[in-house]
């Protein structure tokens, strides 16, 4: 059904679709009958597939990745599709545009996007003000459940993560400003957070992934974290183009300032053994690359980390995530979670039932 309604809206505008698309389920479930029914046909639960990772419990490990819903728009909807969590962002201080559009292009021969989004978003304060709605229209359970090492387990509902970066405007010597305004406002409406310093489309920004620059970053976030009653755990975004010795000092910094995770992989900047033809890819220009293409050298990138990592801290896997093998790949490679993006684009609403699915027989 999906492939045939899939065929049809690949006829128009990736990002046009998308809000239309989000759109149409967002008026469905507005009426608590039908989100019900969606709910059961796009939900799976199973004790077996609930994990607790930094001091949360996931009612499963298929998340949605950051850039889908930017500005936490659909998480209502996204709940119903029986997401274990979402990933709200790139969330930046001030609201910002963009890049011009077109900025999102489907590569359909490769099972690919491009898309060179650049951090479009309303702004910290107005997401920060529709998550506490968010948040106050469930039940408040934190209180009544139990903690491991003094953080709090938080159990059957969506988990939301807060990925936040800096303004294009904002010179990378004064990054850190804007990741600790946007760490202050979002810290009592979010579960975890992601440091995103990995996306090739805000010029400069992936310097930030420098040690030197980085550690500035990272240090100043968790002093902050470190002084709250109850500190949020604290994930950092890598690129797939790092090289080993990059990945090496990743590691090192991620250790020395006791991050509570890592991400891998963001989008590429790769053109790499396409099916799509080099003009037709030239022809669409920069952007980072996902889907497919990045399956290969996300899972190195994830093995290679666990390797050195030898379990002390936990990995988020992305890239490439279609189906129930592609995730299983992950998981057994070390990842601890797992996220899909345009994978979702792809397989349609039913994703995380499809792979909860195949993991639960795995």
């Amino acid at each position: 059904m999906y492939k045939l309604l899939r065929n049809i809206l690949f006829r128009f505008d990736t990002e046009v679709v998308h809000h239309f698309s989000m759109t149409c389920l967002s008026l469905a479930c507005k009426s608590p009958l039908l989100k019900k029914l969606i709910k059961s046909q796009f939900s799976y639960k199973h004790p077996s597939l609930e994990k607790e990772i930094f001091g949360l419990k996931f009612s499963n490990p298929v998340g949605l990745g950051a850039g889908f819903d930017k500005n936490a728009l659909y998480l209502n909807e996204l709940e119903a599709l029986g997401f274990g969590f979402v990933e709200i962002g790139t969330v930046t201080p001030l609201p910002q545009a963009g890049n011009d559009q077109p900025r999102l292009f489907r590569l359909p021969k490769d099972k690919a996007l491009i898309n060179r989004m650049g951090f479009n978003n309303q702004g910290v304060d107005v997401i920060a003000e529709r998550l506490a709605a968010w948040k106050n229209r469930l039940p408040s359970t934190d209180d009544r459940q139990p903690s491991i090492n003094g953080k709090r387990l938080t159990v059957n509902r969506l988990i939301i993560g807060g990925n936040i970066g800096k303004n294009k405007v904002t010179p990378n010597e004064d990054a850190w400003k804007d990741y600790e305004i946007c760490f202050n406002t979002l810290f009592d409406v979010v579960d975890y957070f992601v440091v995103n310093v990995s996306s090739p489309n805000t010029p400069g920004l992936r310097e930030l992934q420098e040690k030197d620059a980085l550690g500035k970053i990272l240090t100043k976030l968790q002093d902050i974290n470190q002084k709250k009653e109850s500190p949020k755990p604290l994930l950092l975004k890598i690129a797939p183009d790092l090289t080993n010795e990059q990945l090496d000092e990743i590691v090192s910094l991620s250790l020395e300032v006791k991050l509570d995770g890592l991400v891998a992989t963001n989008t590429t900047i790769s053109r790499e053994n396409l099916k799509t033809t080099s003009v037709e890819v030239a022809s669409i220009g920069m952007g980072g690359l996902s889907g497919k293409p990045l399956q290969k050298r996300s899972t190195e990138v994830v093995a290679y980390l666990a390797k050195q990592l030898k379990g002390q801290i936990p990995i988020i896997a992305s890239g490439g995530i279609f189906i129930g093998a592609d995730a299983i790949e992950k998981l057994d490679t070390g990842a601890t979670l797992i996220q899909v993006w345009t994978g979702f684009v792809y397989e349609g609403p039913g994703i995380a039932k499809s792979i909860c699915k195949d993991i639960l027989k795995n």
